[in-house]
């Protein structure tokens, strides 16, 4: 990317206000079709190893205005340009790949279960309890988490209702949240190999969200 993407969004965060936005409105743009060219490229090369169907540029990026209704920062703009790349696009409901620029070494890109509903989390202990092989493989793979060291999110503090405390796989039938993300420093981020650096952290996350998808949303509920 640009380091004048960056830039923007330096300035942005130091003056995020409607009026400073209108009179850079030029130094935006050029932010938005950096951000653009990154996913336009992703998703020609995502779309050679996984049916991304008809996807295009504006189904992926998200908004850069922040809904303030009810939170209490009321600065109208986020500090990053970010996108969700997968099938259907921002929009699918289901698990993607998450990429958010953001300057001080704060651009990261990552995927997983965040915010699901009960039944949802129900199906993940469900497939846990059955047979947890399958994702302690994808996870604990060397490549994956060299790439992927930690696991994100929020865990229980207590056992989950239906489960021993001394069930060998506590940990994860604990989870509330899993999610991996991989941070990039800004001088990668400028780098001119870029889109290939996250374009190699989709390849290494696709398994896991393949797997996260079709216990969320695929695979039928026990009766």
């Amino acid at each position: 990317m640009e380091s004048k993407t960056l830039h923007f969004l330096s300035l942005l965060a130091e003056n995020n206000n409607r009026e400073w936005f209108q009179e850079n409105r030029k130094l935006y743009d050029a932010a938005k079709a950096d951000m653009e060219s990154l996913v336009g490229y992703l998703i020609g090369e995502v779309g050679k190893f996984q049916d991304l169907g008809n996807l295009q540029v504006k189904e992926c990026l998200l908004r850069i205005n922040r809904d303030i209704r009810f939170s209490k920062n009321k600065a109208p703009y986020k500090n990053n340009l970010s996108a969700g790349i997968g099938p259907g696009g921002k929009s699918s409901g289901k698990i993607d790949y998450y990429i958010q620029v953001q300057p001080g070494n704060q651009t990261f890109l990552g995927g997983g279960m965040w915010d699901v509903t009960t039944e949802q989390l129900g199906r993940f202990r469900q497939e846990i309890d059955y047979n947890a092989d399958e994702l302690k493989g994808i996870i604990k793979d060397q490549e994956f988490r060299s790439f992927y060291p930690e696991i994100e999110g929020e865990s229980l503090k207590t056992v989950p209702k239906g489960y021993s405390k001394d069930h060998p796989e506590i940990a994860l039938l604990k989870r509330k949240q899993l999610f991996f993300m991989h941070r990039f420093t800004d001088k990668e981020v400028a780098s001119k190999d870029f889109g290939q650096k996250v374009l190699k952290g989709i390849e290494l996350l696709k398994p896991f969200t393949d797997y996260m998808n079709y216990v969320l949303y695929e695979q039928p509920a026990e009766q």
